[in-house]
């Protein structure tokens, strides 16, 4: 790399102005809400996640709670809410799971 760059004054081409799509700094520096709780973990989880944290250069702590969050997403993704399924019944039919009031 020590190697310098030469500039020309050669025209560039077209040019296209972009418009400014990036978030402004105060965006970028949000953070969720945290709850402080005391939970008992087994000894060798916590040895797990201090490992994996020192091996990625992070915080134990904050990737259990990343774990945490995901596992959340997840099941919220999971249980949303679905249209009736329609059950077939002995001889072919179908059947409407949702309750008929009269």
């Amino acid at each position: 790399m020590s190697k310098k760059i030469k500039y020309t004054d050669e025209p560039i081409g077209d040019v296209e102005i972009v418009k400014d799509f990036l978030p402004p700094p105060e965006a970028l520096v949000f953070r969720e809400e945290g709850v402080k709780v005391t939970l008992a973990l087994s000894k060798k989880s916590v040895d797990f996640f201090k490992h994996q944290a020192q091996a990625h250069h992070s915080q134990y702590q904050r990737m259990i709670r990343n774990l945490l969050d995901a596992y959340v997403d997840r099941h919220n993704a999971a249980s949303s809410p679905k249209p009736p399924r329609k059950q077939t019944v002995k001889g072919g039919s179908a059947k409407s799971s949702v309750a008929k009031t009269h």
